[in-house]
C-alpha cells in the first residue's frame, strides 16, 4: 500500500494542478487564515512542524500530526497561493508559501511548482529584437551589446541602477583585493528586480561573435566581484546557504521549475516557456549562486 508520505505527495500534485489557474496572493491568504480560528490553529501547528526542532513539541505522534495538518490545509485558501517577484513584503509572502510547500519532515519536501505567479509580458524573448540608440524601427548591423548599453543609458531607472551596481561591484575595499560582495549582490538584485527585462535581457543576452565582446558583456552585467574570491567554497555551500533564505530559495526553485531542459520542446525548456526561463535565470544573479553569463561566444 502507498505510504503516508506518498499519498501526501500525490495530493499535493493533484491539488496544484487545480490551483495554478486560480492562484491567490499568499499575503492575503495568510491574513484570511489568521482570521479563521480553525485555519489559524492548524497553521500554527504547521509552523511548529517546520521550525527547526519543532516537531518534538508535538509529542510522539508528531509526524503523523504534521502530515494530517498539511492535508487539512490543502483545502484552505493557503494552498495554491503565489507571490510576485519583487513585491513589497516578498519575504513574508514567501514564508507563507513555503510553510505549505516545504517542511523539514521526511517525505514532505515537495517542490511541484514555482512560488511566483506566471510571468506575462509582451516582449519577444526568442528574437530579442535589436535595441538601437535611435528609432525603434531602425535596422542596424552595429554591435548590439553597445546598442543595449546606450538604450539603458537613456532610460532613467536603468541608467541609475546600473551605475549603482557598477559602483559597488568595482570599488575595492581598503587592504583587500575585492569589493564588498554583499553590497555588490544587493545592487545587482535591485537592478534585475526593478529594471524591465527589455533592458536587462538585452544587456545580458546580446549576441557576440568574438571572445573579447563576450568578456565585456560578462563583466558589464555579472562583474567578477560578484562571484570571484580567493577562497573557493564547496560547490554545495552556496546552495545550502541559499535554501536558508526564503527569497533565494524561491528564486532557485523558480529557476529549476522553469528551466528544466527538454529535447522534445521547441524552446528547449520542458515547460516550453523560453521567456519564463530567461526571467528565472536573471532572478538568481546576485544570490551567491554564481551563474555565468552564458557561453563566451553566442
Amino acid at each position: 500500500a502507498p505510504s503516508a508520505s506518498h499519498r501526501l505527495s500525490v495530493s499535493l500534485a493533484e491539488g496544484m494542478a487545480e490551483a495554478v489557474s486560480s492562484s491567490r496572493d499568499c499575503l492575503q491568504a495568510g491574513e484570511s487564515c489568521t482570521n479563521d480560528p480553525i485555519c489559524s490553529a492548524k497553521f500554527r501547528t504547521l509552523r511548529q512542524c517546520i521550525a527547526g526542532n519543532g516537531a518534538n513539541k508535538l509529542g510522539p505522534d508528531a509526524k503523523s500530526q504534521c502530515r494530517s495538518t498539511v492535508t487539512a490545509l490543502l483545502s484552505s485558501q493557503l494552498y495554491g497561493c503565489k507571490c510576485k517577484r519583487g513585491m513589497k513584503k516578498e519575504k513574508h509572502c514567501l514564508s507563507v508559501y513555503w510553510s505549505i510547500h516545504h517542511t523539514l519532515m521526511e517525505g514532505m519536501n515537495v517542490l511541484e511548482s514555482s512560488p511566483y505567479e506566471p510571468f506575462i509580458r509582451g516582449f519577444d524573448y526568442v528574437r530579442l529584437a535589436s535595441i538601437t540608440a535611435g528609432s525603434e524601427n531602425e535596422v542596424t548591423q552595429v554591435n548590439r551589446c553597445l546598442d543595449a548599453a546606450k538604450a539603458c543609458n537613456v532610460d532613467e531607472m536603468c541608467q541609475r541602477l546600473r551605475t549603482e551596481y557598477v559602483s559597488f561591484c568595482i570599488r575595492r575595499l581598503a587592504r583587500a583585493d575585492s569589493c564588498n560582495r554583499s553590497k555588490c549582490h544587493k545592487a545587482l538584485r535591485k537592478f534585475f528586480d526593478r529594471v524591465p527585462p527589455e533592458y536587462t535581457h538585452e544587456l545580458l543576452f546580446c549576441p557576440c561573435d568574438d571572445t573579447a565582446c563576450a568578456e565585456r558583456r560578462r563583466q558589464t552585467i555579472v562583474p567578477a566581484c560578484s562571484y570571484e574570491s580567493k577562497e573557493k567554497p564547496n560547490c554545495l555551500a552556496p546552495l545550502d546557504s541559499c535554501r536558508e533564505n526564503y527569497v533565494c530559495r524561491s528564486r532557485y526553485a523558480e529557476f529549476q521549475f522553469n528551466c528544466q531542459p527538454s529535447l522534445q520542446a521547441a524552446s528547449g525548456c520542458r515547460r516550453d516557456s523560453y521567456a519564463a526561463c530567461l526571467l528565472a535565470y536573471t532572478g538568481i544573479i546576485g544570490k551567491g549562486l554564481q551563474p555565468s553569463a552564458g557561453p563566451n561566444i553566442t
